[in-house]
């Protein structure tokens, strides 16, 4: 029975790794296609990023409510609903002829994530729980830059091979087919299952609120979960820009950037594993987070632009799993489903801006490496988040 349980589980996982590829496959369209479609629809650069950065919006008022869904609704409905909404709004997209009906695909899109994302962290969650944790967290946000990797290749790619709307049509179609997978697969744990036994008394009895400490501690995750994703997006949508304005040609300049997302789905299983075994989540986090650093501020040292993109996406990014396990340590399994409303709430709320910010930097300076200096001080602000949820974890009294 526990063999075929732990086999269950690590399906389970598999099934959310790839449906949640679609998430990063859908949200790098448009940083993909920026040039054409700026040049196509006449868009600055801001306007681009306030693009990019829209796909987050929804989850400034959605998550909450999301994750209160979860009492009512199945992990596997409402995963489903989000990639059709996915799916919607990447169809809108591939229709605009101007702004508006952009932004109202990329909202859509960005309603669809957050359900999605909220239930898949969550089912994942409650597979895991107590065991192998951050291995398993790793691996399932491995599958986001794994979706962007796919993006820059493919949907620049496609772009030029037929038009900028067809990466949109593209990753629409993935989507769809993401929405029936994880209706036909997947299964919650169940309360015979002897791996995580305490998640599946969330389901029943979820309570609809947090004490003092998990307030606490589930927004200083958000926080390191934010302003972690905010440098990595600001790295995707700018660091093309900085090796082009240094004589590179643009698909060359994509394919180098995408690197950093490919080896990072390995080097980031890794990582979640080695912690898992030492214990030592802290240090690690400490010594990738100034790899990270170090590569961007070598950016322009195109000579070296391949090492450093494989430094970024190596070192610099194979601590996402351990980010997102602070979550399984900030709420009790029972308030999971709330609590992972507020943490993406909260998450959503910082990252959104950033791609605006940096894409009015650039439109003001025409330099393109200060966005990634505003990149640089996100990794920063990571490092000071995760010390701050430890002193919060140690100073403040658990509930009876």
């Amino acid at each position: 029975m526990k063999e075929r349980s732990g086999g269950a589980r690590w399906a389970m996982l598999a099934l959310c790794f790839g449906v949640r590829i679609g998430l990063g496959f859908q949200f790098q369209t448009l940083g993909s296609v920026a040039d054409p479609l700026a040049g196509a629809l006449g868009l600055s650069f801001a306007e681009i990023g306030t693009l990019i950065g829209l796909f987050m919006v929804p989850g400034l008022v959605l998550s909450i409510p999301a994750g209160v869904a979860g009492r009512r609704f199945s992990d596997r409905s409402l995963i489903a609903g989000g990639m059709l909404l996915m799916a919607l709004g990447g169809a809108i997209a591939a229709l605009a002829d101007g702004f508006a009906l952009l932004a109202a695909g990329r909202l859509v899109c960005g309603a669809g994530f957050v359900v999605a994302t909220i239930f898949l962290t969550k089912a994942i969650a409650d597979w895991f729980a107590g065991r192998e944790l951050a291995t398993a967290m790793a691996i399932l946000v491995m599958s986001w830059p794994f979706g962007i990797a796919m993006g820059q290749v493919a949907h620049g790619w496609l772009a030029r091979l037929f038009d900028w709307r067809v990466p949109f049509a593209a990753a629409s179609l993935y989507c769809l087919l993401g929405a029936a997978a994880m209706w036909l697969a997947y299964r919650a744990p169940t309360a015979h299952e002897p791996i995580a036994p305490e998640a599946v008394a969330t389901a029943p009895a979820a309570a609809t609120t947090l004490s003092r400490r998990e307030w606490i501690l589930t927004l200083a995750a958000a926080l390191v979960w934010a302003a972690f994703n905010a440098g990595y997006i600001v790295y995707l949508s700018f660091a093309p820009q900085v090796l082009t304005a240094h004589g590179i040609g643009a698909l060359d300049a994509a394919s180098t950037i995408s690197l950093a997302s490919w080896v990072m789905i390995f080097s980031g299983a890794l990582c979640g594993q080695i912690a898992d075994r030492t214990r030592r989540s802290d240090l690690i986090l400490a010594v990738c987070l100034g790899g990270a650093m170090l590569a961007l501020v070598l950016l322009p040292q195109v000579a070296w632009s391949v090492p450093l993109a494989l430094l970024f996406g190596l070192v610099g990014m194979a601590p996402a799993g351990l980010i997102m396990a602070l979550t399984g340590e900030a709420m009790a399994p029972a308030r999971r489903p709330v609590g992972m409303g507020i943490f993406f709430s909260a998450y959503f709320l910082l990252t959104a801006p950033a791609p605006a910010i940096a894409g009015w930097l650039y439109d003001r300076t025409g330099d393109p490496f200060l966005p990634i200096v505003l990149a640089v001080a996100f990794f920063a602000v990571t490092l000071a988040a995760n010390l701050g949820f430890r002193l919060a974890q140690r100073r403040l009294p658990e509930a009876a």
